[in-house]
Formats: C-alpha cells, structure tokens, sequence
C-alpha cells in the first residue's frame, strides 16, 4: 500500500560540489538549507541581506552585489530606537547608524568580491505579495513594524517578476559564466495574507518560474521543495507547533532529497564525513585530560589533515583550532 504522493525529482539538476561558490538568498527556508550547506563544509554566503521574501526584494539586492555600492545613512531610517534598511532585515538594524552601516556593508563587500567566482545561485521566493513604500513607490524588504499606512500592499503578476528576472539573469550570467541558478518556492505558508491569497501568490510564483526556467534552460533550474512538503510530505506531524514552518525531521527530509538531486556520490560521502566529524569535535568527553581523548582529538586532526590534502577548498582552520585548545589543556 503506498502511502505517499512521492515527487519526482527533476533530471539533470546541476551537481553542487564542495569546490563550488553558493550564495543563496530568500526567506527562512533558503536559511535552513544554507546553515547545513554550511555546516558540511560548503562554501556558502547565506543571505547577506538576511532573510528577504519577494522576488523584487531578492532581485534589488543581488543588483546592489552586483555594483557594490555601499550604502549611506540616507538611505536608512530611525524607528523605535533603531537605525533600520528597507532592504535588510532587522538583523542588521542598530541603535545608531554606523554600526547599522558597518553591519550592511560588510556583508555587502564581501558578497560583492565573492561575485565574480560565483558558480552556484539559489533563490527561494517565499511571497509575491509585496509592500511599495507610499513616498518613493519602492519594493521594500522589510518593514521594520513601521504603520501600515506607509506602504502600498499589491500582488505581483507573473508577468512582471519575469520581466524583472529576465532583465536580471541576463546581466548576472554574461558576468559570471560558469553561474548555475536554482530557484526553490517556499513551502512556509503566509497566514497574514489569508489562505487564499496566499495560494494565488504561491501560484504567480510557480508560473513566474516556470517561464524564467524555460528562457534559460541551460542555466536556470527549480527544484521541488514547495511540492516536496505539500505533496509528499502532506500531515500536519511534519510541521512545527505553529503548523506552518516545517518541523526539523521535515526539513532533514527536503536536505535528504535535495542532496539526491543535487550532490554526486562523491558528494554525499564526503558530505557524511563532514557530519560525522563535526559530531566527533562535539563529543564532551568525562576526563578531558585522559590520554585517550587526547589520541581521539589526534585521530581528528589526522582525519582534517587528510580531507584538506585532497579536498583543499575545504575550510577546517576552526576545527583544528579547537583541536589544538582542548590538546593544549
């Protein structure tokens, strides 16, 4: 008896390797996927404008990666007591401007000079929903909690976010042409904006795709996870107590086939090596002053210096550091 709707997944996804450059932008779920991206070892930038939501908020930022223009104070406002971006999230907001500044540009110069070795794009679109700012007629990122009556809310049609990505890739690919994009809906639902309205946005995002995929077929792919959760996945056991966000298992179970599709054997097995270690250095021994936790930490560093001799892209200078402070003890 099957009991599951499993989702194919699409054939021909480009492989992600460890040798790769992500940078991944989007909501919360682009999040999930870029912290164990990174915590296998992958070389990732992980929302350097914190989570945004919309393809025209997405879009706005990786333009301004592309200049690299820094950002000033007038372009930043005051509000509650914080200095905040429109275009970030309030991760970056500060009490006053120039650490508001300094948090922004840092991680706006370093995706910038990481650009051009840029392979890997993954882009998660959570909402077509977007709110214009009323004074300029801007898409925002974020509205810091300012009062409705400062924004225009409106749906975005497919035509336009199209339009926008179509302007967009054609730019980004002649300037970093060994760049693969992957574009992901989330499948977080968006309750604020009603059940139903938040299905037609969902909806515009998927055609939107759809099309952006079809004018670039060679650089430009989507992977399934919107279906993953609502399809394959589809009980409520699988979500967290707020019944929107995907539980932690449901979200090992997207990495599980998102690794099927995108990760080569070689991959998945260094992958697992990577986990695996990363378990061992988090093992909290009762006598850490034993010779036998001291071997076990230079088993370690055996196995660091072996994974760096043949993979040495891979960044291990935090474990050995580590390592070295407990063995030094």
């Amino acid at each position: 008896m099957e009991l599951q709707t499993p989702v194919t997944l699409p054939a021909g996804l480009p492989f992600i390797s460890h040798a790769d450059r992500l940078m991944l932008l989007g909501s919360c779920f682009a999040t999930e996927i870029g912290t164990r991206l990174t915590e296998a070892k992958f070389n990732c930038d992980v929302n350097p404008f914190g989570v945004l939501y919309n393809p025209l908020s997405l879009s706005t930022a990786l333009r301004r990666i592309v200049t690299g223009q820094p950002y000033g104070a007038d372009e930043l406002y005051q509000h509650n007591g914080l200095w905040h971006s429109p275009m970030h999230h309030g991760d970056f907001s500060a009490p006053n401007v120039t650490e508001a500044l300094e948090r922004i540009n840092h991680r706006l110069t370093h995706a910038h000079r990481s650009l051009t070795q840029l392979t890997r794009l993954l882009l998660t679109f959570g909402t077509a929903w977007v709110y214009e700012d009323k004074e300029s007629g801007r898409v925002v990122g974020n509205c810091h909690k300012l009062p409705e009556r400062f924004f225009r809310r409106r749906l975005l049609t497919v035509d336009e976010v199209v339009s926008d990505y179509v302007s967009l890739l054609s730019g980004l690919l002649a300037v970093c042409p060994q760049l693969k994009v992957l574009i992901t809906i989330s499948p977080i639902r968006h309750l604020r904006d009603g059940l139903h309205q938040n299905q037609l946005s969902k909806a515009t995002l998927l055609l939107a795709t759809e099309r952006v995929c079809s004018l670039f077929p060679d650089r430009v792919s989507y992977f399934p996870a919107y279906e993953i959760l609502l399809d394959e996945l589809r009980d409520y056991r699988f979500y967290a107590p707020d019944m929107v966000h995907p539980s932690e298992v449901t979200v090992s179970y997207v990495w599980e086939r998102f690794s099927q599709a995108c990760f080569s054997a070689e991959t998945r097995q260094l992958v697992a090596t990577c986990q695996q270690l990363a378990r061992d250095l988090s093992h909290r021994p009762l006598r850490p002053d034993s010779e036998a936790y001291k071997r076990f930490l230079g088993q370690i560093m055996l196995k660091i210096d072996q994974l760096t001799e043949k993979y040495p892209y891979l960044g291990f200078q935090n474990e050995k550091e580590l390592c070295n402070t407990r063995l030094n003890k």
